[in-house]
């Protein structure tokens, strides 16, 4: 269980038996099956009337097949491959995210089982859509490494961030979004949120203890919307540096803030708040392992001495095609906790920046 394949900007690797041996092996054969996998695709679109071609790959004979995904006008995305005489197809319903947004599509199999999923998310609003592909075909690793390396060529369209493949079918829904050594506050000190098992005490916004029901975790590339962002210390209270994925809000107040938004607290996405300064781009291999504590309520964690929000499930007990295709798939149904929101404002993107500067003056 491996990522196998990326391209994201100049970078393309492919290499069957993980990306840290990309390079030093031989392609694959052109015979050589990946009976379970899994690929994910970003795009970054603008809205549009008319269907949108982010990939399209055919392949000639003696060995004919094809892949393509396109948007659908109003909405949704529709996949379509074929091997020889077999097509299949799968159409996902729903609303694309808003303009600057990502969308990101998986398509995820395993033949042996005769269970597919093609699935739509919104990162930055947690909007998840699936809907379940019959019988899927075993792809072959040649097509995969051609479709890897044609994106990188510019064969895939413009919009399109990330494209990376797995080697297993990969989970969709909430997801961590701290790095394995970010300091979690704990009534015995900060310990490494990596580190914390069920049943241990962190300290929440208001002091408050929560026990911890599990820690989620995930290994993801690092690139695109995955692409890790270091915190520094001392912006936002921070006392040390901190590691996280984009999608980390942390929970800010202040006087200013309360002047500025009109709420006493708000949260920031960290992607927002690269600006070289308070936060940077974190450079590092091609994969990156993100973990997060599961809480019985949803609210904020202190890391580092700033509060982060917590894992947010919502309702997600009460969807079992969305929970069986989490990371949570293997937790009792019933002992998942449902979430509701705290009622915080998001800042916008420009709002971010100018809290951003604000802090670093």
């Amino acid at each position: 269980m491996a990522w196998i394949g990326l391209t994201c900007g100049d970078e393309a690797l492919f290499c069957p038996r993980g990306l840290d041996d990309a390079g030093k092996v031989p392609a694959p054969r052109a015979d050589s099956l990946a009976a379970r996998g899994a690929f994910v695709l970003e795009a970054t679109l603008t809205p549009e009337s008319r269907p949108h071609c982010l990939l399209s790959h055919r392949r000639p004979p003696p060995w004919r097949s094809g892949l393509s995904l396109n948007t659908l006008p109003g909405g949704g995305v529709a996949l379509v491959m074929t091997q020889g005489e077999d097509v299949i197809h799968a159409t996902v319903p729903g609303q694309l995210p808003a303009q600057g947004e990502v969308l990101r599509i998986t398509y995820a199999w395993d033949a042996p089982a005769r269970q597919g999923r093609l699935s739509i998310e919104h990162p930055q609003s947690g909007f998840a859509r699936l809907t379940g592909v019959a019988k899927p075909k075993p792809l072959p690793l040649s097509d995969l490494g051609l479709i890897t390396r044609g994106m990188h060529a510019g064969r895939g369209s413009s919009d399109t961030e990330l494209f990376a493949v797995s080697s297993a079918p990969e989970p969709i829904g909430p997801m961590p979004t701290l790095a394995c050594d970010a300091p979690i506050a704990t009534p015995e000190g900060y310990r490494p949120a990596g580190s914390l098992r069920r049943g241990d005490l962190v300290r929440g916004i208001d002091g408050q203890l929560h026990p911890v029901l599990g820690l989620v975790r995930r290994t993801v590339p690092a690139s695109g919307g995955f692409a890790p962002v270091r915190l520094r210390a001392p912006y936002f209270g921070l006392h040390s540096d901190v590691v996280v994925a984009p999608d980390q809000r942390l929970v800010i107040e202040g006087s200013d803030v309360e002047y500025t938004f009109g709420h006493e607290r708000v949260l920031v996405p960290a992607r927002h708040l690269v600006n070289g300064t308070a936060a940077l781009r974190e450079p590092c291999g091609t994969t990156i392992t993100y973990v997060q504590p599961l809480l019985p309520d949803y609210g904020a964690l202190i890391v580092a001495g700033t509060p982060m929000e917590s894992l947010f499930l919502g309702r997600l007990r009460r969807k079992p095609a969305l929970l069986a295709a989490s990371l949570l798939c293997d937790y009792p149904r019933v002992s998942l906790p449902e979430h509701m929101q705290t009622g915080y404002r998001v800042l916008r993107p420009y709002e971010a920046i100018t809290l951003a500067a604000q802090r670093a003056a």
